[in-house]
């Protein structure tokens, strides 16, 4: 007969096959009894000594596949930010990723949250949790422009791609740059005009505006972009010549858009004039 003990362990067997990567309060979950955290946190420091489980950070672990070394073992970089954060919304690079859209590989796994920004790396790789832009979004900041995605079985939120994109123009430190958002973004298989609007709205920043409305101008054709999308863009721009990336030395500079862009990035043949 089967008895308490093996069904405990048979419990803790399907959590860890089931959660790659966990914290002692889930753990807690499965350990039951009077008090729930002190078993668990028994239970995961014999999985930690004997290499079943690896500690990513206080409180945080990841379950070590059969075969694999454990101070050797890289678990997934979404999983562990899902873990830390459950209100996590990926965002940047990691969007990009997680949409299909990136150009080259990153280190950093980026994510907001609405709690207190905090990071794990383990290797070479860091889980960085941001701080929700709440004062821009408010409410908000949570489900415009967010879709859902599917990773390793579990439910992942995201940043779509026009919040992406505008994120991206916003943050360039977190989407690896300029080059890299352009190239990626251009990827996308489709943009969504009216979201695009809201999250420009809700940002109201006129540098936004002129940056989507460069990129949407670049690839007016695979985005279906006629011209009079172009020209309420335009609207928006800023007074002021601006700088993207900000503090670049010399560059292009777009009329249209009142930009100063890396030549790189300027179209041949397009209304740039080159300045030192």
């Amino acid at each position: 007969m089967t008895t308490r003990r093996q069904r405990a362990l048979g419990a803790y067997q399907g959590f860890l096959n089931a959660s790659p990567v966990f914290s002692l309060d889930d753990l807690a979950k499965v350990a039951g009894g009077q008090d729930p955290r002190a078993r668990a946190r028994e239970r995961v420091k014999y999985y930690v000594e004997t290499g079943r489980v690896r500690r990513l950070a206080r409180e945080l672990y990841a379950a070590v596949p059969a075969g694999a070394q454990a101070d050797s073992f890289a678990p997934d970089a979404f999983l562990v930010a899902a873990a830390l954060r459950a209100d996590a919304v990926f965002s940047h690079h990691s969007a990009l990723e997680l949409l299909g859209a990136a150009h080259s590989d990153w280190s950093v796994c980026t994510a907001y949250t609405a709690g207190t920004p905090t990071s794990v790396r383990w290797g070479s790789h860091t889980a960085r949790l941001l701080s929700a832009p709440a004062l821009a979004l408010g409410a908000k900041w949570s489900t415009l422009g967010v879709r859902s995605v599917q990773r390793a079985g579990r439910t992942l939120r995201v940043t779509g791609p026009e919040r992406t994109l505008v994120e991206g123009f916003r943050q360039l430190r977190w989407v690896g740059g300029l080059e890299e958002l352009v190239e990626s973004a251009g990827g996308f298989a489709s943009l969504d005009l009216k979201v695009l609007r809201d999250v420009l709205a809700a940002y109201d920043k006129r540098s936004l505006w002129a940056a989507a409305g460069w990129f949407l101008e670049r690839h007016a054709k695979a985005f279906h972009v006629t011209q009079g999308v172009l020209e309420e863009f335009e609207k928006h721009r800023p007074k002021a010549r601006h700088y993207l990336p900000r503090g670049m030395r010399g560059g292009v500079f777009v009329p249209r858009w009142n930009l100063m862009l890396p030549p790189s990035l300027v179209a041949e043949g397009g209304a740039g004039e080159p300045l030192a």
